[in-house]
């Protein structure tokens, strides 16, 4: 069996264009959408696409706390501002809101925290956002290993897919192996790029994957979004992306300790 793991696309919709162009050669069984659709320039159309695709395909969405966040906004437009977010943040929540139709923001508010998932020589695999019991938390490779392994403790599963902080990563705690797919739509990492994990039982492996694809194409489709904030998206999130190092001092202020 075969799984591709597609976390954080953040509307970008090129980038997830690209990789669903890979996968109708790589034949994946399952597709897990790990989370944070939404949150970017072109959610409606990235949310469409992919709800389109399980007439096709056998695939299975997790929540994010980008989705979470904008069926927030969505519920508050007219009874405050949302809290813990900047400025630019919380005007591009409300955007992204408004550019959802009802039926797109209940399928996100009904969207569950994490899926299992039995692979056969790989073992059985929960997949989540962030940790199994937030969708928030943030760790990397260098966190303390005693307070990630509290994060998994209660889990049975051997193998933990997860995201949300948009870097790849392969993580051993105990008797635990967790992998964290990268970002599709928002990579940290050394070069753009369309980042996933494919998880192979057939062949008793799991691989970090990088799908690239035309940036200056995606730009112009990205300009048609309407999106106040699309040159920063572009030129930051798109061409210019921060490396692991820039990201790992990032994270690292925000880290669990």
């Amino acid at each position: 069996m075969k799984v591709a793991a597609l976390y954080d696309i953040h509307g970008n919709y090129p980038a997830l264009e690209a990789v669903l162009t890979e996968l109708t050669y790589v034949k994946p069984d399952i597709i897990v959408i790990g989370g944070d659709i939404v949150s970017g320039p072109m959610s409606a159309q990235t949310l469409d696409r992919l709800l389109a695709l399980r007439k096709s395909s056998n695939v299975i969405f997790i929540r994010g706390n980008g989705d979470r966040k904008v069926v927030a906004a969505s519920k508050r437009i007219k009874r405050g501002p949302l809290t813990n977010l900047s400025s630019p943040g919380k005007a591009k929540q409300y955007w992204v809101a408004q550019q959802l139709t009802q039926h797109q923001l209940a399928f996100l508010e009904n969207l569950k925290p994490t899926a299992s998932i039995p692979l056969r020589s790989i073992g059985d695999t929960l997949f989540c956002h962030a940790t199994p019991y937030s969708d928030s938390d943030v760790f990397t490779p260098k966190s303390d290993a005693r307070i990630v392994a509290k994060l998994f403790s209660r889990v049975p599963e051997p193998i933990v897919v997860c995201g949300h902080t948009h870097l790849q990563f392969k993580l051993k705690i105990g008797q635990k192996t967790i992998y964290n797919a990268g970002s599709v739509g928002m990579p940290f990492a050394e070069q753009p790029g369309a980042y996933w994990l494919l998880l192979d039982s057939n062949q008793h492996k799991i691989q970090f994957k990088r799908t690239a694809y035309a940036l200056d194409r995606a730009a112009e489709i990205l300009r048609t979004s309407g999106d106040s904030q699309i040159e920063f998206f572009i030129e930051r999130k798109l061409r210019h992306i921060p490396t692991p190092q820039v990201a790992m001092r990032m994270l690292h202020k925000m880290v669990l300790r």
